[in-house]
């Protein structure tokens, strides 16, 4: 397990580059997914992601009215 990732959301799918992208960082919460896998959650909470120790990620909503989208990239923090 990781002790961090970082989740790479683009604004933009077409967009010419980084610019155009938002990282957040989330950190191991203790709990497992309904996959089995470890939660990975923000600092506020909002984000919360099931990360595959294969870096296979599901998003998991954090309230009833949620959108979430899927990253663009998961990277594991050195």
């Amino acid at each position: 397990m990781a002790e961090a990732y970082e989740l790479v959301f683009a604004h933009d799918p077409h967009g010419p580059g980084e610019d155009d992208q938002d990282v957040v960082t989330v950190r191991p919460t203790g709990a497992t997914g309904p996959g089995g896998h470890p939660i990975y959650a923000d600092p506020s909470g909002a984000v919360r992601a099931e990360i595959s120790d294969r870096g296979e990620i599901r998003m998991l909503a954090t309230t009833g009215h949620q959108d979430s989208l899927s990253p663009t990239a998961v990277r594991p923090v050195p």
